[in-house]
């Protein structure tokens, strides 16, 4: 369902392009101040995200999934661990593996994070989008979703 723009849309899509960049930029940075989990890096972060969304996994699997080599999972893993955020246990199904997920002390940090950037998001839209701007944004949740996946 990909779409060649005409030669008349073309400036107008850079403009949009690039007017969308800043604004979830913006968007993004205004979220991260309401509440931080921590300073940690990229893959850090990637790698958290991860054990939260699909649950314990092994270093040798958050490798595969975030592509990168076993070693350097491992560091990054034994940084997350130092740091108090992740722990393991041996895998039931294979003792010689060691199975990784988040603590219960920085998943509740995560939550408690989350909750407040929700609440900020949501007092944000309360005080600046009437009623029929939040229907707007709705729709437009829908095509943000698209682009997203693409």
């Amino acid at each position: 369902m990909s779409r060649t723009p005409q030669s008349s849309e073309s400036p107008q899509l850079t403009v949009l392009a690039g007017e969308l960049r800043v604004v979830v930029s913006k968007l993004k940075r205004r979220l991260r101040e309401q509440a931080d989990a921590g300073d940690f890096t990229n893959s850090q972060k990637s790698v958290l995200l991860r054990l939260e969304r699909d649950g314990p996994a092994t270093v040798s699997m958050l490798a595969r999934a975030e592509g990168v080599r076993p070693q350097s999972m491992r560091i990054t893993v034994a940084a997350l661990e130092a740091a108090g955020v992740v722990s393991g246990k041996p895998d039931p199904n294979d003792g010689r593996q060691t199975l990784l997920s988040l603590t219960p002390s920085f998943l509740k940090i995560v939550r408690t994070g989350r909750a407040a950037r929700e609440d900020w998001l949501f007092r944000a839209l309360n005080a600046q989008l009437t009623p029929r701007e939040h229907e707007q944004l709705a729709a437009a949740m829908k095509l943000l979703g698209r682009l997203a996946d693409f």
